[in-house]
């Protein structure tokens, strides 16, 4: 269980994050959904650690996250997976390298070790065979299966997504989210995804949190939200649900 109590952030004096709380539970894909420039980024990688927070707490199960510092840290990003909105491979390294990256970093596995658990969170994506290749002989989808299977390297005990199916067709967007959910209830881990693929939203979502001018304005479930009386909220589901209406169809 992940939870942020009373998150600001601010960037040059303009205020981004103001007065946030709410609690990710373990085995459930939360979503952090708003439109672009609503906040919801900054509140993802504020709880994941990559920005420091202005004032609030965050907590990782009973850790008290906010209050440690680099060294103290550093022992709990072992359990973090993180799953980057470009992927974030490493161009010159192959596929086996990339999902490595982790065991070789926080591991002192033998390098049998390290690539049977390479071959294993490949299997596990849909890539066996594809140990060789580099990011630049990838689609796009399979550079994602690539991200995710290095998330999972570590088995994590909270995995962030920064938009993982941005830029992916439809029918890959689906089976991304299908593996995250999958991961998800297999591994009992704490997902906590940012979007605004509504399909996505509708399909894996259970915990959405709804961010909008830097406030949560809206918490509930996906089976809430189409019946949800909040006028921004609705204006946010309707002109996504339409993007994605034009977008598949110029397909």
């Amino acid at each position: 269980m992940i939870r942020c109590e009373h998150i600001c952030k601010s960037f040059d004096g303009k205020t981004v994050l103001e007065d946030v709380s709410a609690a990710f539970l373990p085995g459930e894909v939360n979503m952090i959904i708003g439109r672009s420039g609503s906040g919801k980024t900054v509140l993802l990688k504020s709880i994941a650690g990559l920005y420091p927070v202005d004032s609030g707490d965050i907590y990782y199960d009973d850790i008290h996250f906010s209050t440690l510092d680099f060294r103290q840290r550093k022992s709990i990003r072992r359990d973090v997976g993180m799953i980057f909105q470009g992927g974030a491979l490493l161009d010159s390294s192959t596929v086996e390298e990339n999902v490595r990256f982790p065991l070789d970093m926080f591991t002192h596995q033998s390098m049998a070790e390290k690539r049977k658990r390479v071959s294993f969170c490949l299997e596990r994506v849909n890539l066996t065979g594809a140990e060789g290749l580099y990011p630049s002989e990838l689609s796009g989808g399979m550079i994602k299966r690539v991200a995710i299977a290095r998330a999972i390297v570590l088995n994590p005990k909270y995995l962030f997504c920064d938009e993982p199916n941005s830029g992916l067709d439809p029918v890959t967007s689906n089976v991304i989210d299908g593996l995250i959910r999958d991961i998800t209830k297999e591994y009992a881990i704490t997902t906590i995804v940012n979007t605004h693929d509504m399909n996505s939203v509708m399909e894996i979502g259970e915990k959405i949190v709804f961010i909008n001018g830097g406030h949560k304005e809206w918490e509930g479930t996906s089976s809430e939200i189409l019946r949800a009386d909040h006028r921004a909220l609705n204006d946010f589901v309707f002109a996504s649900h339409m993007a994605q209406k034009m977008r598949a169809a110029s397909l």
